[in-house]
């Protein structure tokens, strides 16, 4: 499922709320995006029909609530990101991105970590 730059940010609101919410709430959270109700709409019909968000009727109103499970996205999206430009393969990926990074101690551990849990695991 492809999702624009637009509607992450408002999957990512949804995502972080702990109930389904209204247009109006969602566009109070989108205050710096400076988007209408109509926009916020417009985007929730496009996210309802791709499937990602569901749409309830309460009352004169419609509350969202996501779909699309986080995790399974970000997966998804940075699965697609490394098979479109690295082949498929992390390797490259990490030292293409360290090397044009600087990474700092903690997320050098982290990544020391990493390795040593996937060799535990093998």
């Amino acid at each position: 499922m492809k999702i624009t730059a637009a509607e992450s940010l408002i999957m990512e609101i949804l995502w972080r709320a702990d109930r389904p919410l209204a247009v109006e709430e969602l566009r109070d959270e989108l205050r710096d995006a400076n988007w209408t109700d109509g926009t916020v709409r417009s985007f929730m019909s496009r996210l309802v029909h791709k499937g990602a968000v569901a749409a309830s009727k309460d009352g004169k109103r419609f509350l969202y609530r996501p779909l699309l499970v986080r995790a399974d996205y970000v997966h998804a999206e940075s699965k697609g990101l490394i098979d479109r430009l690295f082949d498929g393969q992390i390797g490259p990926f990490v030292a293409h991105f360290s090397e044009r990074q600087n990474l700092s101690a903690e997320e050098l551990a982290q990544l020391r970590d990493l390795i040593e849990r996937l060799d535990h695991d093998q």
